[in-house]
């Protein structure tokens, strides 16, 4: 049954994507033909479109040449070609002519083909003068009376439609009259359309088109006779004439073709597409040799058929999931009874199971809340003993200074009996002046005996752990009153950098002032080897943090030191000489304040520990 089940299913699936492949691809071909269909009569609407106007701009003109026949001083310089002062006279008038006719040039030919007069005499390319015997509009117009020829011109390079008509007299062939016209008007308004459209002659070169870069290209290759004939008459006056590479790919109706168009390495500038796949369809210009030929790209059709083939497959898989949400509905409503009757038996099983768990529960529950209560109980013993850890702390501490303490009290107590034994004597004398002053001076020792017993105390009490703001110069300075012993008999010098405005810090003060007492203590025990130790202390503002730095000038901490320096009873000090617990201590002080404390090497010698404290603006009270 689990086999079967999953074998059914991949052959549904593969029928629905059977049926969802058959339905695109079908669908995508109807739309590929009925896409061609129309795109077929919308080329032919503008292939008719085009012949019009191409037609209606050569009409203008079509007539002009034969119209020159008519006038007298036309067929009298034919007769009289030195007549100079007729010679001016015509060519004057016909550059008037072509001024105002908009054409690019009109000029008389003789019977030889020699130009006498033509509407550019003032230029210095003037046609005057010039044997254009060979071209084939003149031969044409001998011929046959009139003749129509594209090309470009030998003298400017310019290309034109050139229109030309025999002249006679009474029967006599006298010369041939021609205009030269310019059809780029023409071609601007195409560069418009929407679909590329040129004009080819009847060799298959590109004459016109609305795509500049098509323009004097081929759609055929050229054989070595028409390239010689092209040399011969300078029709594109030797143009290379490269081919445009529009490749067949299939054949349709009514003379239609789906061609190719190789895409140029550099793109051209155009309002439509000028490479890939096109609608190739042509008809010939009536009264020319030439065929006009429009390129109707085949994208939008592919887009089409292909968002028509993507709609036609997405509703077949609906429908599909449709009628699968049909049947699985009925299915669900057979299976509907049978799942109720299986639920109630499973409901009545869970009750029961549930009674009994119920008094398991009872009896885990009083155990896990026992479990609590030892935990709690735990925690506060902890906490206990890691107070009474650092309270040890600050008694080692107070060991250490010891010698230190006896020998600042030994001082006062020597000068303090003195004093008084000399008070007497100077009373018994009635010297009251001297003996007042031993007095004052007793008092002062007295106070100072009272500031060192009262720094020691406080630092010996045991601290309530409420942290609050604390200006940390404060602390730095009665950590080095607490030190000042060991630092004037070891020749230690400290120098502080502090800013002048207070630095509070949210912590407890008298334990910022043990771990400033340990940080300062390792310091000197760091330089033990030096004549003169120096220890250096920063604090400042660093990333809305208090930044406390002790830096001493000793040796530095070893890699294993730094990987291992918080770690309790680690100790780099000789046997006898620390638990390792000091910094241990200190770290978890500092953690407790919400900061850290990290140790590392200076760059230019000697150990830097660097700690960081919450500013007691940013510090929220418990």
């Amino acid at each position: 049954m689990l086999i079967r089940r999953p074998l059914r299913l991949t052959l549904i699936l593969l029928a629905i994507a059977s049926l969802v492949f058959a339905v695109v691809v079908a669908t995508y071909q109807i739309s590929q033909q009925m896409g061609l269909s129309e795109l077929q009569a919308t080329g032919r609407h503008r292939l008719d479109l085009y012949a019009a106007s191409l037609e209606r701009e050569i009409g203008k003109y079509a007539y002009f040449p034969a119209t020159l026949g008519l006038e007298r001083d036309v067929l009298d310089l034919l007769v009289r070609p030195d007549d100079a002062r007729l010679t001016e006279t015509l060519n004057s008038y016909l550059e008037q002519l072509n001024d105002r006719a908009g054409t690019l040039a009109i000029y008389i030919m003789n019977r030889k083909g020699k130009v006498l007069a033509a509407s550019n005499w003032r230029r210095s390319d003037s046609f005057v003068g010039e044997d254009l015997s060979f071209r084939a509009y003149f031969r044409d117009a001998l011929d046959s009376g009139s003749g129509r020829f594209f090309g470009i011109g030998t003298t400017r390079s310019e290309p034109g439609y050139y229109l030309s008509s025999a002249l006679a007299d009474k029967g006599r062939m006298l010369g041939v009259a021609v205009v030269k016209v310019s059809l780029e008007q023409l071609e601007k308004s195409w560069t418009t359309v929407e679909a590329p459209v040129l004009v080819a002659d009847e060799n298959g070169v590109v004459i016109l088109s609305s795509v500049p870069d098509w323009k004097f290209t081929t759609l055929r290759p050229l054989d070595e006779s028409t390239r010689n004939a092209f040399d011969r008459t300078q029709q594109y006056n030797r143009r290379a004439l490269q081919p445009l590479g529009v490749k067949e790919v299939s054949t349709l109706k009514f003379g239609a073709r789906v061609v190719r168009l190789a895409k140029e390495q550099q793109e051209m500038v155009s309002s439509y597409p000028v490479a890939g796949k096109f609608l190739w369809q042509s008809q010939p210009m009536p009264g020319t040799p030439w065929t006009l030929t429009v390129f109707s790209h085949l994208d939008p059709v592919d887009e089409i058929g292909l968002i028509r083939a993507a709609v036609a497959g997405i509703t077949t898989i609906l429908l599909c999931i449709v009628a699968a949400m049909v049947f699985q509905r009925r299915r669900h409503l057979s299976d509907r009874l049978a799942a109720r009757e299986a639920l109630q038996k499973a409901y009545d099983d869970l009750e029961r199971k549930v009674e009994e768990r119920t008094a398991d529960l009872s009896s885990a529950n009083k155990q896990l809340q026992d479990e609590v209560v030892e935990r709690a109980r735990a925690e506060r013993t902890l906490r206990a003993a890691q107070d009474e850890l650092i309270q040890a702390g600050k008694l080692a501490v107070i060991g250490q200074l010891s010698a230190g303490i006896v020998h600042e009290l030994n001082q006062p107590l020597a000068a303090l009996r003195t004093l008084s034994g000399n008070a007497t004597r100077f009373l018994d004398r009635g010297d009251e002046t001297t003996a007042r002053n031993n007095l004052e001076r007793i008092g002062q020792l007295v106070d100072r005996m009272g500031q060192i017993t009262g720094q020691l105390k406080a630092f010996a009490r045991k601290s309530t752990g409420q942290a609050q703001p604390t200006d940390i110069r404060m602390v730095v300075s009665s950590a080095i009153a607490l030190l000042d012993q060991r630092l004037v008999s070891s020749g230690a010098h400290i120098e502080s950098h502090f800013p002048e405005t207070p630095i509070e810090a949210f912590c407890d003060a008298n334990r910022l002032e043990q771990v400033m007492v340990n940080l300062i203590g390792n310091a000197l025990d760091a330089q033990t080897e030096q004549d003169s130790p120096r220890i250096e202390i920063h604090g400042d503002m660093h990333d809305e943090m208090i930044r406390l730095q002790v830096r001493d000038h000793g040796p530095g901490l070893s890699d294993e030191a730094l990987d291992r320096i918080f770690e309790p009873f680690f100790t780099t000090k000789d046997a006898g000489h620390g638990l390792g617990l000091g910094l241990a201590i200190s770290a978890g002080i500092v953690s407790d304040f919400g900061g850290t404390l990290a140790g590392s090497n200076h760059p230019e010698g000697g150990a830097v520990f660097t700690l960081q404290l919450p500013h007691a603006r940013n510090a929220k009270p418990s």
